[in-house]
């Protein structure tokens, strides 16, 4: 079986969302992306997808699930921060739910 290069991709590495979507679940208190109430939130790359972070027009907006007792602002503000430093984008943040601790 071969492997086959797609476009915009570099063998070993990751998409700029994936790096997005790995900054924002290393969050104390985050506890996953959230694809909305529908699964409108994601970007489709090619052959998948990536739940819960939307990218276009240099904002990026991630929507996130916590765990119960987390502090939803100072986490909102700790995910920002997160993907700020990785994209240099405008970051929306949308808390979708609390999830059991």
């Amino acid at each position: 079986m071969t492997s086959v290069d797609l476009p915009g991709e570099t063998a070993g590495e990751p998409d700029p969302v994936d790096r997005v979507a790995d900054a924002v679940v290393r969050v104390p208190g985050v506890t996953g992306l959230h694809a909305g109430s529908y699964g409108e939130v994601a970007t489709y790359l090619p052959g998948r997808s990536v739940a819960g972070v939307r990218q276009r027009d240099g904002v990026t907006e991630v929507h996130v699930t916590v765990a119960m007792g987390t502090a939803i602002l100072e986490a909102a503000t700790q995910v920002r921060a997160a993907v700020e430093a990785v994209t240099g984008d405008e970051v929306h943040v949308v808390v979708e739910d609390v999830s059991p601790a």
